[in-house]
C-alpha cells in the first residue's frame, strides 16, 4: 500500500467518509488546505449524500485528478480532454477490481437513506469489507495515475 492509501485508509477509518478519505490523503500534493478538502468533498459520500450513487471513493479520486489535470482559467480543451482521459482509467480499473462504481451495487443494494439500509450496513460490515478496501484501492488508483503523468 502506498502512503495516500495508507493516510486514506487511517482517515476513513477516523470516520470521514469515503469521499473526503480519498481528497484528504493528496492535499498535500495538491496543494490544498485539509479543511478544504474535508469540506468539499463532504457530500459525495455514500454515493453523494447517501444516495448510492458514484461511489465516494470514486469521487474523492476524481477531484484529485480535477485538480491536477483539469481545466482552469485561460487554459484550452486539451486540458478537459486530459483530464477525462484520466478519469475515465480511473473508474474503467476501479470497476474492473470491484465489478461497479456505484455504491448502491458495491453494496449489493442497501439503501443508506433508510434505517434498515442503515442497519443492514452495520451487520453487515459494509464499512471495513467494503468500503475501506474500495477507499484504499480508489487511493491507490489515483497514485498510480498521478505517477504516469
Amino acid at each position: 500500500m502506498n502512503p495516500r492509501s495508507e493516510t486514506a485508509d487511517a482517515k476513513f477509518v477516523e470516520g470521514y467518509n469515503c469521499a473526503q478519505s480519498v481528497l484528504y490523503s493528496f492535499c498535500e500534493d495538491l496543494g490544498l488546505g485539509a479543511n478544504t478538502a474535508l469540506k468539499i468533498a463532504c457530500g459525495f459520500g455514500g454515493g453523494m449524500g447517501r444516495k448510492g450513487e458514484i461511489c465516494g471513493a470514486v469521487t474523492g479520486g476524481i477531484m484529485v485528478l480535477g485538480l491536477q489535470y483539469g481545466r482552469g482559467e485561460k487554459e484550452g480543451r486539451e486540458q478537459t480532454d486530459a483530464a477525462y482521459a484520466k478519469i475515465r482509467e480511473l473508474i474503467d480499473r476501479f470497476s474492473a477490481k470491484h465489478g461497479s462504481c456505484r455504491c448502491r451495487e458495491l453494496l449489493n443494494g442497501c439503501d443508506l437513506t433508510t434505517p434498515e439500509g442503515q442497519s443492514y450496513f452495520k451487520d453487515k460490515q459494509c464499512l471495513h469489507l467494503i468500503c475501506r478496501p474500495c477507499v484504499r484501492d480508489a487511493a491507490q488508483i489515483v497514485y498510480d495515475l498521478l505517477a504516469d503523468r
